[in-house]
């Protein structure tokens, strides 16, 4: 095994290898060392790109003390009422895609 080379020797064997090249391999090398360098730029953009989870708005109702059982029993039928509402109304609505694709 040959003594490691400081970078400097490196640089200068590679412009040597470079400059007694043919035009077709200087422009293959270049081409080759592009193509690797946007690949690398790549994988160190793409992980920041979209990957913070979007801002999500969350309401609140603020009850007061004097909130009863029995409110809280009549609120709770009201939402489950309009959630079956919303899943019958869906259901309806597959049923016609249903009816109007022949299944």
């Amino acid at each position: 095994m040959p003594p490691p080379s400081s970078p400097r020797a490196a640089i200068r064997d590679f412009f040597a290898v470079v400059r007694h090249s043919s035009r077709e391999q200087v422009i293959g090398a270049l081409l080759a060392i592009l193509s690797t360098i946007i690949i690398i730029i790549l994988f160190l953009v793409d992980p920041q790109i979209n990957t913070a989870p979007p801002a999500t708005i969350v309401y609140v109702e603020q009850y007061g003390p004097e909130r009863t059982d029995a409110d809280i029993k009549r609120d709770q039928a009201k939402d489950q009422a309009e959630r079956d509402a919303y899943k019958e109304a869906k259901k309806k609505q597959f049923q016609e895609i249903e009816k109007k694709l022949g299944m």
